[in-house]
Order: C-alpha cells, then sequence, then structure tokens
C-alpha cells in the first residue's frame, strides 16, 4: 500500500520509475507490474502464477539481482519490518554503491532493535520506560523463573514484545501471571529476544522527523486507539482508531516532543525519515520515547506524511525532499578517502 500510494504521487515528469517486487519467499521480480502480482487474489506471493506477469529475475537467492538495479539513480525502500527496515537491504544497496531513502546499515539496525535502541536513548538522556531483556531460552529452560523476576520488578499490566518487530506483531499485553506465561510464548515465537515492559496509562504521540545531518520535526499528532493498545489489528484491520493532528496538546509539551523526536533521531544515527513514538503518562505528563520508526507506514493517509502535510509539506514534496536528501547523503559518502 506504501508502494502504491508513492508510486501515484511521485512526479512522473520528474522521475522514470522502476518497479521492483520482493516476496515473502525472498524472490525478486521485475518488469511487468510487480505490485499486481504481489497482490494476486488467491495467491500466495512468489508462486509460479503469481509471477507470470513479470520477469522472474532470480530465485531466492540475491546473488542474481535484477538487472534493472545497475540502471538506478536512487532506491526508495518501502519494505516495513524484518529484511526491509533492519538494514539488510540498505547493506546490499551499500554494496551495490546505490543511493537509498533512508536510514542506513547502522542507524536501521539500532532502531529496529528495541533493546540496543533502549540503551543508546537512556545513555543520551532521552526518556524511555523501562524494561527487562528475557531470551526465548530463558523462557524454554525455566518460565516460571522468568515470571518471578517480571513480577518482582513490574507491577500489573505488562508488556510483552519481540525485541526486533515492527507492526506490533507479537505485542501483547498481560494482566495477571496467567496472561503474562502466555505472552513470553507468543512473544518469543517472533524472536529470541524478548522485551518485557511495565504498562503506562498513557496517549500515544507520534512525531516525523526528516531530514540527515540538521533533521526537523513535524508537528506532534495523537493516535486513538480502537482497542485497548495500538496492535496490528487496530493499526491495519479496523479504520476505528482516530488520528489527531495536531495533537491536542499543550504547546510546551509539544515542543519537548518536537525535541527529543530530533534528539533520538541523531542518538540512533537515522537518515532521511524516520517517525518517532511516544507515550505521554496521563498522570505525571512525563513523555517517553516507545520506538523509532526509520520506514514509517508511507500511504497518503499514513500518519508520517500526514504530519508533513499538517506542518506545509505534500504528498509529493515529501516524496522530493526524500529523493533528494537520499543523493545528498550518497554524495557526502563519495567524499570519503576510501
Amino acid at each position: 500500500m506504501s508502494a502504491r500510494s508513492v508510486l501515484a504521487a511521485i512526479d512522473k515528469n520528474k522521475y522514470d520509475v522502476t518497479l521492483i517486487g520482493i516476496t515473502r519467499a525472498g524472490r525478486w521480480l521485475a518488469g511487468g507490474d510487480p505490485l499486481m502480482a504481489l497482490t494476486a487474489p488467491g495467491q500466495e506471493p512468489g508462486s509460479a502464477s503469481a509471477a507470470l506477469e513479470v520477469h522472474v529475475a532470480s530465485s531466492t537467492s540475491v546473488q542474481h539481482l535484477p538487472e534493472e538495479l545497475g540502471a538506478l539513480d536512487v532506491v526508495f525502500p518501502l519494505l516495513h519490518g524484518p529484511y526491509g527496515e533492519d538494514g539488510t537491504v540498505q547493506g546490499l544497496l551499500e554494496l551495490a554503491d546505490l543511493p537509498y531513502v533512508g536510514s542506513g546499515v547502522l542507524g536501521s539496525a539500532l532502531a529496529m532493535d528495541k533493546d540496543i535502541a533502549k540503551r543508546l536513548l537512556r545513555a543520551e538522556g532521552i526518556p524511555v520506560v523501562d524494561w527487562d531483556l528475557v531470551r526465548r531460552a530463558e523462557i524454554v529452560a525455566d518460565l516460571e523463573a522468568v515470571v518471578a523476576r517480571v513480577e518482582a520488578r513490574f507491577a500489573y499490566p505488562v508488556f510483552t514484545k519481540p525485541a526486533n518487530l515492527g507492526s506490533s506483531v507479537g505485542v501483547v499485553k498481560a494482566h495477571d501471571r496467567a496472561e503474562l506465561t502466555v505472552a513470553l510464548r507468543e512473544s518469543a515465537q517472533y524472536d529470541r529476544r524478548v522485551l518485557v515492559e511495565p504498562g503506562v496509562d498513557a496517549r500515544e504521540i507520534e512525531v516525523s522527523v526528516l531530514g540527515n545531518d540538521d533533521p526537523v520535526a513535524s508537528v506532534p499528532g495523537e493516535i486513538v486507539p480502537s482497542r485497548e493498545f495500538y496492535d496490528y489489528a487496530a493499526k491495519y484491520l479496523d479504520d476505528a482508531s482516530g488520528l489527531l493532528i495536531p495533537a491536542p496538546i499543550a504547546a510546551e509539551t509539544a515542543e519537548t516532543a518536537r525535541t527529543l523526536a530530533v534528539k533520538a533521531f541523531r542518538a540512533l544515527e537515522c537518515a532521511g525519515l524516520a517517525r518517532v513514538d511516544f507515550l505521554l503518562d496521563r498522570g505525571n505528563g512525563n513523555l517517553f520515547v516507545n520506538e523509532i520508526n526509520t520506514i514509517p507506514g508511507f500511504t497518503a493517509i499514513s500518519m508520517y506524511p500526514k504530519l508533513w502535510a499538517a506542518s506545509g509539506l505534500e504528498y509529493s514534496e515529501l516524496i522530493d525532499r526524500l529523493i533528494a536528501l537520499a543523493l545528498e547523503r550518497q554524495a557526502e559518502k563519495n567524499g570519503n578517502a576510501l
């Protein structure tokens, strides 16, 4: 959906667009209509019938990439989550010496890893919710001991989260011991490292950041979840959640959020774009950085571009700016001695 929205808004008089799809199986598709192939009704992406209308550039191996890659001026990755937002594709593009939109290998990997990101943000004096890191091996070896450790540290409710994932996949809210037992097992299905965080009675505030060495922040927006928290279903499967832009918060709080968003962006070595998500404690008004998304949702109705539209930068102009930032970053890289 993000790719389709960018394709619809990009200036065709300025850019000659090449679409390259990657299926869930790791198969690369170029030529024809990769978007149609990836979304063919009743087809598993990567199956032979789903790829009939495209040129299949390679199998699951990336040793033989589409020839079109060699002729590109800049790549705009719209791959959310693992293998797209975690530095892996960015590393491939670095090896190909291709400029690309967004954070590099380091920034992408740091922002994706919730545990490491929290450590770095805390070291920079940026407020984050406390957490405990649990390894899957601990859960398998002695689940009761893990539960006891969590209960000794935090009061219910608590959240369990895979350390490296997005879109709230594998995030579970536990209200008691029985639910925590289930939650730890659920989150551990998605990663070998799981974060456990105390629940905070909070409003969900988001800020969009744009830039390289001199990033700027948008006006803040607020998510009003349709469910108990902003889980995968609330994000993608129903349209009952509300987006309030600008967020109805005090001017001082809004400015603090914008300042912290830029500080967090720099702390994790981000580039190009990122959406910084906050928790605003309803009780004391404290702000906590919840996470940073280096490839946030990019449909025309997604929070990242909507926040910039509210800040005076329309969707098509935002695309232009991101491409310019990618080329700027490549030019700076080309100035290195090695």
